[in-house]
């Protein structure tokens, strides 16, 4: 099975949880597309759902499939939300965020009753830290809150490259208008301190470290995919 079928096992295991007339977050990522795949084609056959994209290009995808979708404005509570993850420990937190989306992909994620994360065995991980972290911020003030970041994770223990991302011949910009800094630490010892220590310096508007938000996570790999719940 290679990672391809690996995913599309994850997203069909994931189908079975989503119920006729719910509100559903759709994630981004090539996980969450296998998923927008499989769903369109229950919606054309009678299932009835309203989605809210968690990125442009989900919604692109959506639109082109026939996945009928809403703003999070027009359905700011959800039932449940299917997303992936560049990396998820045992404990169901997560890294998001290597494709862009992470900010609208939490704000979704935390407008749901529950959040189900897809993923091939590959995203497993002991600790959080092995991709780099996506820091997402604001491009005014950028230089200084860099620094500020680079303070944090001297204090913090933290080692490793801050690199601003980019796209082409530029920097990569976000849906909302941002810009991300991903951060090669290698290891994150205390996820819950890193994000509560991000969340105060104000030139960053969200990072990647997703806490207390996913309800159970479905693995896919060589033999299926299996059912993963926080320990």
């Amino acid at each position: 099975m290679d990672a391809r079928q690996m995913k599309i096992k994850a997203a069909e295991a994931a189908l079975s949880h989503v119920q006729d007339g719910m509100r559903l977050g759709i994630g981004t990522g090539s996980t969450a597309e296998e998923f927008v795949r499989l769903l369109a084609e229950k919606v054309a056959a009678g299932l009835k759902v309203e989605g809210v994209p968690t990125s442009e290009r989900t919604a692109r995808l959506c639109v082109e499939l026939g996945v009928p979708l809403k703003s999070l404005d027009e359905l700011p509570e959800l039932d449940l939300t299917i997303d992936g993850a560049d990396e998820v420990d045992h404990a169901l937190r997560l890294v998001k965020g290597g494709g862009g989306a992470l900010l609208r992909e939490k704000i979704v994620a935390a407008a749901s009753a529950r959040m189900i994360v897809i993923a091939d065995q590959s995203k497993v991980v002991e600790t959080l830290g092995a991709f780099p972290l996506p820091i997402e911020i604001n491009p005014f003030g950028q230089v200084a809150t860099r620094i500020a970041i680079e303070k944090l994770a001297s204090r913090s223990g933290l080692s490793g490259t801050l690199a601003l991302r980019s796209s082409g011949d530029g920097a990569f910009m976000t849906d909302g208008g941002h810009l991300i800094l991903d951060a090669s630490f290698g290891r994150i010892p205390d996820a819950e301190a890193l994000a509560r220590e991000l969340n105060t310096i104000p030139g960053v508007v969200e990072h990647g470290l997703f806490i207390n938000l996913a309800s159970l996570a479905i693995i896919a790999g060589p033999e299926g995919a299996r059912v993963m719940q926080a320990v």
